[in-house]
């Protein structure tokens, strides 16, 4: 599979009409009465959701330079990094932070990427993901309340109190 920036444009616009607009490192409406995206984009989306879930780095290191949006969710609220750090791919996870991808980002329940990893006990995914910038104290549960959940509070305690994204996400509620 080869991606080109072209090849996303088309995918991203509909009948010469964008749909959607880059802005920083998120994809945003252009047209808010456009309720559906053409067929090409939500089969990408889910080809993308896929390799996510599959650890499929090579997919990635094509599509991210061609202008995938590294932040992109599912109709769960789930980005790639998300999808990423809960299967346990601390290289696609890392992959996806230096492109840019909000280690902060929640899904639609309130749950971070790092709090995924705390869950799935995915020691390299929490290690990538503190280096990332990951706040520990942000979410629901937060990665704190579940390392206490899951009795890993001793193992995490002093990493989590180092983290240097710790207490940055604050207020991105």
């Amino acid at each position: 599979m080869t991606f080109s920036a072209l090849g996303f444009q088309r995918v991203l616009v509909g009948q010469h009409k964008p749909i959607f607009t880059h802005i920083g490192s998120t994809v945003a409406m252009t047209d808010p009465s456009a309720t559906t995206l053409p067929p090409e984009a939500i089969e990408l989306a889910g080809r993308m959701y896929d390799a996510a879930r599959s650890g499929d780095a090579t997919v990635f290191a094509q599509a991210l330079p061609a202008g995938l949006p590294v932040n992109m969710t599912n109709e769960k609220g789930d980005s790639l990094l998300m999808l990423a750090a809960y299967y346990g791919h601390a290289e696609l996870v890392k992959l996806f932070l230096q492109h840019g991808a909000d280690p902060n980002r929640l899904n639609d329940k309130g749950q971070s990427p790092l709090a995924g990893a705390v869950f799935k006990m995915e020691d390299a995914v929490i290690e990538a993901l503190l280096e990332g910038g990951a706040d520990p104290e942000f979410g629901n549960p937060n990665a704190l309340q579940c390392a206490s959940m899951f009795k890993q509070d001793e193992k995490w305690k002093a990493k989590f109190e180092a983290a240097p994204g710790k207490g940055k996400a604050v207020g991105k509620l």
